[in-house]
């Protein structure tokens, strides 16, 4: 199998086949593209012809070089024209059947030497391979769509790959200018074992009712920094094909969280498998499309029908970086705030980290002197909580911890004057037990800032079975005023974000136990092939170790599904003290704390 791979036939010109004929033609190989649809193979040479002509309109590419890429190409309707390939790399319907009737095909057709690939994300290698008459040649090379512009490749070796045809692929998987990642055969592989089950998570928290899809899809977006909603998502990847992929993990899990949600089921069954049906979550302009038009199911700009509460004066409660940066926030927007700690020293010490803040913005040219002097000015530091008696919103962010919290709710219950909006920023911790420490439960509600709070732009609003109409009112119009996007949620653990983000952690830290792959394969497979800013263990670690035990472990108590408890691994590391960056150690170890 020494071979350079220079001739590849893709067999199947879908979307996924296109893509990768286009990337091998680009790198200078012979693509021999093969579909049995006439009118796929026009599709793929049309469409290389028009994103040919875009990179020579943005002089990426010259005319002479385009001309040399279209050459490079040629479609054939059988299987035959594969007979001179070094590489086949079949893109056919997801399928064993299918799958299998090509490999065996090409087992008469192409040379003894040719590497066969599939480009199944949920099929066992394994059983493809089995059933060819060169097992040892066949492997899993599985791109990411759209494979022009996604780095990941997984190369997926099954017990009787050969490792000439994994060093081959592999090396012309970087001769594509992409990242290729080793793996084992296991359905979903790295990059989409951990998302599919994520995008489960999310398809079940939406069939629930539990937020709306535009807030489920904002939540992970603004909240984790994603590019895509996970309901969105699965638009574009197909329902049908996440059907298939969860239904292939699953039985090899049983792990409920790979238990395809009926709503995924309900709607391929009906059709409306997303952008390509024109309707699955979202309504499309039309099939194929990429442009969501309005549904029965869009909310109108006027839901909002009760009238937010007037607030003029926030009192923040805590004296570390969460509260200081809240209350930067609200002083930003042009509110007073009284910031309160357990004494004078801690308060003085907060406001002065939110006057290094507004002159970090000042020093980047973001605000002027003149602004950040005005900011800080409304900003009081007191040493009470006692400075709340004239607020109109007191929000909470002192420790994670229910007995703490509840303490001072009723503390804020004696201090508030009546109709005073109080709200607990917890992450984790049930808002109603907040609530029940007061003698106005109907006034209290959930306000989930994220950290950085200046920065990030999501806030989850909690509202409880006791909170009123006019307090989730007010909160979602001070939420815009302060130039946030607020989601509503109800009370249960891990709200939208936690409840979605948290298992995927701990699904990637149950891969490394299982010594699937390698930190940085998982982590270079999530960035690349996921679009996530951070790979799971790098934002473990920056997270903390402790802190994600902990959501862990409220969310396995409240669901109390067993594919939620705690990953061995991240409960030992946690006793051992490696808690991630904050103490030089955790899943990586770092230079300073």
């Amino acid at each position: 199998m020494d071979t350079p791979l220079s001739t590849v036939a893709v067999v199947g010109l879908g979307t996924m086949g296109t893509g990768i004929a286009e990337v091998l033609a680009r790198a200078g190989r012979e693509v021999i593209g093969i579909d049995i649809s006439e009118e796929a193979a026009r599709l793929a040479v049309a469409s290389l012809e028009a994103s040919t002509a875009r990179a020579v309109e943005r002089e990426r590419i010259t005319a002479e070089e385009r001309r040399d890429i279209l050459a490079r190409f040629r479609t054939f309707s059988d299987l035959q024209a594969a007979a001179d390939a070094d590489l086949v790399i079949e893109v056919v319907h997801e399928s064993y059947e299918a799958k299998q009737q090509v490999f065996r095909a090409l087992d008469t057709i192409v040379r003894p030497t040719t590497v066969l690939a599939t480009g199944t994300n949920a099929l066992s290698v394994t059983r493809l391979a089995a059933d060819s008459a060169h097992p040892e040649r066949v492997l899993g090379m599985h791109f990411f769509n759209p494979a022009p512009a996604m780095k990941l490749v997984e190369i997926v070796s099954s017990v009787l790959t050969a490792p000439q045809a994994v060093e081959a692929v592999t090396t012309l998987a970087r001769d594509l200018g992409k990242e290729p990642v080793a793996v084992g055969d296991r359905p979903g592989f790295v990059a989409d074992g951990l998302l599919f089950g994520y995008l489960n998570q999310a398809a079940a928290m939406y069939e629930a009712k539990y937020a709306s899809r535009e807030d489920i899809d904002a939540a992970m977006r603004l909240g984790c920094g994603l590019p895509m909603g996970p309901l969105a998502l699965l638009d574009l990847i197909g329902i049908d094909t996440a059907r298939t992929v969860l239904d292939a993990m699953y039985a090899e899990s049983h792990d409920r969280l790979h238990a395809p949600a009926p709503i995924l089921k309900q709607l391929s069954e009906a059709g409306l498998s997303g952008h390509k049906s024109g309707r699955g979550f979202y309504t499309y302009e039309a099939p194929g499309s990429h442009t969501v038009v309005r549904d029965a199911l869009t909310p109108l700009e006027s839901a909002g029908v009760t009238a937010g509460l007037p607030v003029r004066s926030v009192g923040v409660a805590g004296s570390g970086t969460m509260a200081s940066g809240i209350a930067e926030v609200f002083a930003k927007a042009g509110y007073d705030v009284v910031l309160a700690a357990r004494s004078q020293e801690k308060a003085d010490k907060a406001k002065a980290r939110i006057a290094k803040s507004l002159s970090r913005s000042v020093d980047k040219g973001r605000m002027t002197a003149e602004a950040r002097d005005e900011t800080l000015a409304r900003v009081s530091p007191a040493g009470s909580l006692d400075a709340f008696a004239d607020v109109d919103l007191a929000v909470e962010a002192v420790a994670e911890d229910l007995e703490v919290k509840q303490q001072l709710f009723a503390t804020l219950d004696k201090v508030c004057k009546p109709g005073a909006v109080l709200a607990t920023t917890t992450s984790s911790l049930p808002v109603v037990a907040c609530a029940r420490a007061t003698s106005r439960p109907q006034d209290v509600i959930g306000m989930h800032f994220f950290n950085p709070a200046p920065a990030m732009k999501l806030v989850e609003v909690v509202r409880t079975v006791l909170t009123s109409d006019a307090v989730h009112a007010t909160v979602r119009e001070v939420c815009v005023k302060i130039r946030k996007h607020p989601v509503d949620c109800g009370d249960r653990a891990g709200f939208i974000v936690n409840a979605l983000l948290f298992p995927y952690l701990n699904n990637a830290v149950k891969m490394v136990e299982q010594h699937y792959a390698s930190l940085d394969d998982i982590d270079a497979a999530m960035k690349l092939g996921g679009g996530y800013p951070m790979g799971p263990f790098q934002l473990l670690d920056v997270v903390g170790l402790d802190v994600s035990l902990a959501i862990q472990k409220v969310l396995h108590s409240e669901f109390r599904d067993p594919g939620l408890a705690p990953a061995p691994l991240l409960e030992h590391l946690v006793a051992a003290g490696c808690l991630g960056r904050k103490t030089g150690r955790g899943f990586r170890e770092y230079a300073g704390r």
